[in-house]
């Protein structure tokens, strides 16, 4: 498990911001959290080179790019063994619907974050990339109806932690 980092009121209050909108600029960033330019600078690079900041991502919209139903797929892999299931995954991430793949515990192997283009295509999905696998041994669907972005991800508070 990787160590956590500590983490002063300046620098959470620059990741807030920074989830917000990653292209703040630093001169914004100062002047937001309060100290120079040259200090947000120096912090952020602390930041990333700690791992705290993983990278930048640009946000796209599924239902413009053709791609306007989501679902959740629940995967059951049998037999679960690492010599099946390492290709499995990798298929998985290859395939152009695919927004995300969790590896879960419990009676579902995994969760498969798709977006596709109407109900037959999620239909060619999940039958010649999902069940057409030896591997697979079931496949459950839900269909997303709409989803939400939370608040920015921040470590517990201290009397979280202590409770």
């Amino acid at each position: 498990m990787t160590e956590s980092v500590v983490l002063d009121p300046v620098d959470l209050h620059l990741l807030r911001l920074l989830q917000n909108d990653a292209r703040t600029t630093y001169r914004d960033l100062a002047a937001q959290v309060g100290v120079a330019p040259s200090t947000c600078l120096d912090r952020v690079a602390r930041l990333r080179r700690s791992g705290v900041i993983l990278g930048h991502r640009l946000e796209l919209d599924p239902a413009k790019l053709g791609r306007g139903l989501e679902a959740l797929l629940s995967v059951q892999v049998r037999p679960h063994r690492r010599e099946l299931v390492g290709p499995f995954v990798e298929r998985i991430r290859a395939l152009p619907e695919s927004r995300t793949v969790f590896h879960l515990t419990g009676p579902d192997d995994y969760l498969v974050h798709v977006a596709v283009a109407d109900m037959a295509d999620l239909q060619r999905l999940v039958l010649d990339e999902f069940t057409a696998r030896r591997e697979v041994a079931r496949v459950e669907t839900r269909l997303i109806f709409q989803q939400w972005e939370c608040g920015p991800l921040l470590p517990p508070s201290p009397t979280a932690q202590s409770a």
